[in-house]
Formats: C-alpha cells, sequence, structure tokens
C-alpha cells in the first residue's frame, strides 16, 4: 500500500509539472504563433504536454482505483 501511496505521488507530481510547462508554454504564445500557416512549433508542443499531462492524470486515476480496490477487500 505504501508503494502505490508513492506511486500516487510521483503521478501527480508528473502531472503538476507537466500541467506547469503547458501554462509556461501557452503564456508564450505571440500573435504570429496563432495568425501563421498550419501550427505552430509553440501549437504542436503545447499539444504534447497535454498528452503527457492526460497521461498521468489517467495512471494516477488508476492508482486511486487500486488504492480503493485493496482499502475495500481489506475490510
Amino acid at each position: 500500500m505504501l508503494f502505490l501511496a508513492i506511486l500516487l505521488i510521483a503521478a501527480m507530481l508528473a502531472t503538476l509539472f507537466f500541467l506547469i510547462r503547458g501554462l509556461v508554454n501557452m503564456a508564450g504564445t505571440t500573435s504570429q504563433d496563432l495568425e501563421g500557416p498550419g501550427p505552430s512549433e509553440r501549437a504542436l508542443k503545447s499539444n504534447k504536454l497535454m498528452q503527457k499531462r492526460i497521461m498521468f492524470q489517467a495512471i494516477a486515476i488508476g492508482i486511486i482505483a487500486l488504492i480503493l480496490l485493496f482499502a475495500s477487500a481489506s475490510h
């Protein structure tokens, strides 16, 4: 159970890390990024950061489900 708690904290910190990186990336968006032809490099990077954030959120939710499953089985 301690191992799952440590994994959960790591997944939550990774989620927070990619959330902050995505926000910093989005804050640096210029009008040239928005008006250029096709997706800009910044937009592509933002998309990759969002995918990583969602992946770590899903991992965290899965770990929470496992913790709840083990906790309910032990009662």
